[in-house]
């Protein structure tokens, strides 16, 4: 049983072998000691700080003796008791504080500004209004060389759906002719 509890520690036990070893362990007080030895070598070859082997012994004994506190010590500051009206009140300070501000929101302002008439709008002289440029044809080569570099565009740095709005463009131009 000790080359098994050794190997548990060890960390070479599979998962469904460390039922026997832990319930050894629990129940056998030679286990249970070798259990304590290799934690204790286990420890030393580490150079961890080494403890007494009746170290948890008399920790136990000790805490046995320590009286049970069930109730609090006598003179013990308690955290001081709410009125029972705040929780009311504060509800019914948040539901005004609401209202208020919705009714300012909300309520109609009278007097405040006069009401705005909108100007009649002018007709622009259709002399005044800018000439259209001319339109060049692009010619059917010049257009499918436009669109094989297309990649090569400054305009290719854009994102989203701007690289294609030329050609969209240009094909519904196409389409209408």
């Amino acid at each position: 049983m000790k080359a098994r509890i050794s190997a548990m520690m060890d960390g070479e036990l599979a998962a469904h072998e460390l039922e026997e070893p832990l319930s050894a362990i629990a129940s056998d007080r030679e286990a249970r000691e070798s259990w304590r030895t290799y934690h204790l070598i286990s420890d030393a070859l580490r150079g961890d700080a080494i403890l007494s082997a009746s170290c948890a012994r008399r920790v136990s004994q000790r805490l046995a003796q320590e009286p049970a506190l069930i109730a609090p010590l006598p003179g013990a500051v308690r955290a001081p008791e709410r009125p029972r009206w705040f929780v009311p009140s504060a509800l019914a300070a948040s539901i005004a504080a609401v209202a208020f501000v919705g009714w300012v929101a909300l309520a109609p302002q009278r007097g405040s500004a006069p009401a705005i008439v909108p100007a009649p709008l002018a007709q622009a002289p259709q002399a005044q209004r800018a000439a259209e440029p001319p339109r060049v044809p692009v010619t059917s080569a010049t257009q499918d060389y436009l669109f094989a570099h297309q990649a090569f565009s400054p305009r290719n740095s854009l994102q989203g759906m701007a690289p294609y709005v030329r050609t969209v463009a240009d094909e519904t131009v196409q389409r209408k002719k």
